[in-house]
């Protein structure tokens, strides 16, 4: 089953060239050209991965991240930037970011990274899933 990837970044040309590489590698792409258009996007639809570019205007990628984060704790985002550090990388993981890649992506690598994404997802959502499942049970008497 192909991994459903959220692509976010403000540069439309950049976008739009990510998106076309992540299609012919037998990825579902859609994508936002800012973070509150994701925002939106996450409450209408699930994701295996988002990737988001951490410096875009208005909304940078770690209040982005965030917010994801409040909404839909299973999401796995994957930052993405030309302008890396070490602290920013640091923060963002801290803040539940599972990875932080420099533009320009290596495409292998990004490709395994959102694997991971989509394996890590459906762990958190299957524990999930068996917890609903218990508490039921605890609550009928079984």
């Amino acid at each position: 089953m192909e991994a459903k990837i959220l692509l976010v970044d403000d540069e439309k040309d950049f976008l739009e060239v990510m998106r076309e590489r992540l299609e012919t590698r037998g990825y579902s792409v859609a994508t936002a050209l800012s973070a509150a258009e994701a925002l939106q996007m996450i409450k209408a639809d699930f994701f295996d991965a988002v990737i988001l570019d951490l410096q875009m205007p208005g909304m940078d990628g770690l209040e982005a991240l965030q917010q994801m984060k409040a909404k839909r704790p299973e999401l796995q985002v994957i930052l993405l930037t030309g302008h890396a550090s070490v602290e920013k990388g640091v923060e963002a993981i801290k803040l539940g970011a599972m990875d932080f890649v420099e533009k320009p992506a290596d495409l292998d690598s990004l490709g395994q990274k959102i694997e991971k994404a989509k394996e890590q997802k459906m762990l958190i959502v299957e524990k999930a899933d068996q917890k609903r499942v218990l508490d039921a049970l605890k609550r009928y008497g079984f």
